[in-house]
């Protein structure tokens, strides 16, 4: 009788293969969670987001990893960001540069990785992997970078948010649309904890050079604690990792230290409620990236009584699906935290 019972637990849902027909995309994910394997992972990961979004009193982060908006994934960011599906962003500094190219009306191009680097680098082109860009425009975005941060020559330290919040505002005044943007637009604090390693690191070095003297502080400690605020005044977190690297650790470690700041309590963790993961990581290697969610709840940075989903699949596969499947199945969001207060801080 009790392995009858057991079976019957096991057993309760019937795997159906997909019929191939007319539907939109957030149908046919629908239909991928009574599939298998990574397939049903990224079903469910499009599904946590989107009971995120609709939930009351829940601030999500989006952690942006590596060097995706070269290949066009910007502007799927930038989509999420004035549909406010995001609350927080914690980026590369990559990814909020390089998205600036196409944004002042330059192009990445479809190359490939067969292809001698040492000719490339004659011709005076950067790959990445499959994707070219000039050499030219990509130091044209790094002077334009340089010419924002002039301004702010001995200015106070202050965080990265801050810093980025001022950029998306020159930027807004100057018509360039990217994702720094919108999220001055729509009211979205921007991190990028380790900003330095991009463009905006040789932007510094270029007013170095053109200015001695010049000096531009960003305070990352201030980072950690705003973000940590952000955390503690809204009952739940969503966590939404886009890779792994500093952006996926900085948004995990809100979770726990809340308590410290508020209350001096090291023990007690504020574990996010929602959690997915995009990546292609192995956890096997020990490494921050493929380390899983499961793990995550060791240290009170998820929880069993949260929703948490792992899918190992290509960004660029995983990104542009699930944003249309929020599209039509969330359409509008009505719960959007309002985070006004980072920048008057």
């Amino acid at each position: 009788m009790q392995h009858e019972t057991q079976i019957e637990q096991l057993l309760h849902t019937p795997l159906q293969a997909i019929e191939v027909g007319e539907k939109t995309i957030a149908q046919l994910l629908d239909q991928m969670k009574l599939t298998g394997f990574q397939g049903r992972n990224l079903a469910l990961a499009a599904e946590t987001w989107a009971k995120a979004a609709q939930a009351k009193d829940t601030v999500i982060m989006l952690g942006y990893a590596g060097s995706l908006s070269t290949t066009g994934q910007w502007k799927i960011v930038k989509w999420l960001v004035e549909k406010r599906f995001v609350d927080v962003v914690v980026s590369t500094g990559a990814n909020i540069s390089e998205d600036l190219i196409a944004a002042m009306g330059y192009n990445y191009y479809i190359g490939t990785s067969y292809i001698d680097d040492d000719l490339l680098r004659r011709l005076r082109i950067y790959r990445f992997h499959d994707v070219f860009v000039k050499e030219e425009d990509y130091i044209k975005m790094e002077e334009m970078i340089a010419d924002f941060m002039l301004t702010l020559d001995n200015m106070e330290p202050m965080s990265s948010a801050e810093f980025l919040h001022l950029f998306g505002k020159w930027l807004d005044q100057r018509n360039i649309h990217g994702i720094v943007q919108a999220a001055y637009r729509a009211g979205v604090p921007v991190f990028s904890p380790a900003i330095e390693d991009s463009g905006y690191g040789v932007a510094y070095i270029i007013n170095r050079h053109r200015k001695p003297g010049y000096k531009l502080i960003l305070d990352h400690f201030r980072d950690y604690e705003q973000l940590i605020r952000i955390r503690g005044r809204h009952r739940d977190s969503a966590a939404v990792f886009i890779g792994g690297g500093v952006p996926k650790d900085f948004i995990q470690l809100s979770a726990v230290a809340v308590d410290i700041l508020e209350k001096g309590d090291p023990l007690t963790t504020r574990p996010h409620r929602y959690a997915v993961q995009i990546t292609t990581d192995n956890p096997h290697w020990g490494g921050l990236s493929g380390a899983t969610l499961e793990e995550g709840k060791s240290w009170g940075k998820e929880t069993s009584e949260g929703v948490g989903v792992q899918c190992f699949c290509d960004a660029t596969i995983a990104l542009p699906l699930i944003a249309h499947y929020l599209r039509e199945k969330v359409g509008e969001r009505k719960n959007k935290p309002d985070l006004s207060w980072v920048f008057s801080t």
